[in-house]
């Protein structure tokens, strides 16, 4: 068992250790590692390629911003990940793709994170339960959802979203989920635009969105540059009133002081 870690059968617990680092090795047979509550920035390249019988791995609250290419090869049983409270800001393309067997993955309480590449979950075809909850998350793009065919329970709330024309399309697949996907959608409320602050994701209709479906027809592109043209030219008519009134008032004015003199 590693140094400042407890290990009971096939669980070892390294959390709230202060660890800087993982431990270098861990026992061959480890189905649950915990390294919770330390302060780890960075986990080396290959490190889980010896633990086959690895089922659960908890890395919350630590200080995490990127996680190594292949890091979960070795792991083909792992299940459970918790990726909470880090400083992730970025879910790249393929972070999980070797994590086949997940069912569960939280990347809760991040909140640095912008943004979920389209396909950041690609490979994880199991996934049940995800936890995107209290990010930075403004948008997301709905390839990267389409791809978790066995997505239950979804968690979005506590993150800026803007609820803008682009939205749309990942709101009309989320009302067509929710009766068999559980959510917190109820609790995810837009940031943006300011007519619609406030509101929960799921009280926004097809109604809301008319606005981004407004097209101009050729007479309605003729009228604009008809008006644009009067409008013109009503300006360079009003300029030069305006120009030869001053020029008559000049004169007036002059020709009174002649008068005087």
């Amino acid at each position: 068992c590693p140094v400042l870690c407890t290990c009971r059968g096939q669980a070892v617990d390294c959390s709230g250790q202060r660890l800087f680092s993982v431990p270098p090795e861990l026992p061959l047979d480890t189905g649950n590692l915990s390294l919770a509550h330390n302060r780890i920035a960075s986990i080396p390249p290959g490190y889980l390629a010896c633990y086959g019988q690895l089922r659960a791995l908890d890395l919350r609250n630590n200080s995490l911003a990127a996680l190594p290419a292949g890091l979960f090869l070795g792991a083909r049983r792992l299940a459970h990940l918790d990726l909470s409270y880090n400083n992730f800001s970025l879910v790249a393309a393929d972070m999980f793709l070797e994590a086949s067997g997940l069912l569960r993955l939280d990347l809760s309480h991040n909140p640095g994170l912008r943004r979920v590449h389209p396909q950041a979950f690609r490979g994880l075809a199991q996934l049940r339960e995800l936890d995107l909850s209290y990010g930075g998350l403004s948008a997301i793009s709905l390839d990267a959802l389409e791809g978790l065919p066995g997505l239950v329970g979804l968690r979005l709330g506590g993150n800026p979203w803007v609820c803008g024309c682009a939205m749309e399309p990942f709101l009309k697949w989320l009302r067509g989920r929710i009766q068999r996907c559980a959510s917190d959608s109820q609790l995810a409320e837009c940031r943006a635009p300011p007519e619609v602050a406030g509101a929960p994701l799921l009280s926004l209709t097809e109604e809301s969105f008319q606005a981004c479906h407004l097209t101009l027809t050729l007479d309605d592109y003729l009228f604009i540059a008809f008006v644009g043209f009067v409008v013109s030219i009503a300006s360079v008519a009003t300029n030069f009133l305006l120009g030869i009134t001053a020029n008559c008032c000049h004169r007036w004015s002059k020709a009174s002081e002649d008068e005087d003199v």
